[in-house]
């Protein structure tokens, strides 16, 4: 059976987003890896930083086509109320005084998305339902992952 607790020995990809680092401060730095994404002249980087904003609603009268050639008008806060929203906030000035009282592994998707797991095997689900049932007989680190799940597969 795959251990269900967090992964000890993640790779770290970039330095500066250990586990020990405060939420916050985690969200602070990688909003700045977004924007700078965001800002990119090659699409394939800025567009997926583009869909999340126009999906969290950041930027709710304006669509991922009218963005795109706006990019670069974008700031730090428009990131930051988007990495708010998708962990469940209203706004980034609720986020940042209320985000360090929970838990690190709140922030596993972007953990993920930095590729701090790839050294592990994963199982995708459709939702975090599915994942659920597959870890009872299984085993596994649940991430949600927007409306999917994924299962880090460590012993």
């Amino acid at each position: 059976m795959w251990s269900t607790q967090f992964p000890h020995a993640i790779h770290i990809v970039e330095p500066g987003f250990g586990r020990s680092l405060a939420n916050s401060d985690f969200l602070r730095r990688y909003a700045k890896r977004l924007l700078r994404a965001a800002h990119s002249e090659r699409s394939s980087e800025a567009l997926p930083v583009l869909r999340r904003i126009v999906a969290m609603q950041v930027t709710p009268e304006i669509s991922v086509a009218e963005l795109h050639p706006l990019r670069r008008s974008l700031q730090l806060k428009h990131v930051l109320h988007t990495l708010a929203r998708e962990v469940g906030f209203a706004s980034w000035e609720l986020c940042a005084r209320q985000v360090d009282a929970r838990p690190s592994a709140l922030l596993d998707r972007y953990r993920l998305e930095l590729g701090m797991f790839r050294d592990f095997e994963t199982n995708w689900f459709p939702d975090m339902a599915a994942a659920q049932g597959w870890q009872r007989e299984h085993g596994g680190y649940l991430i949600a992952y927007g409306t999917q799940a994924v299962a880090i597969l460590a012993h």
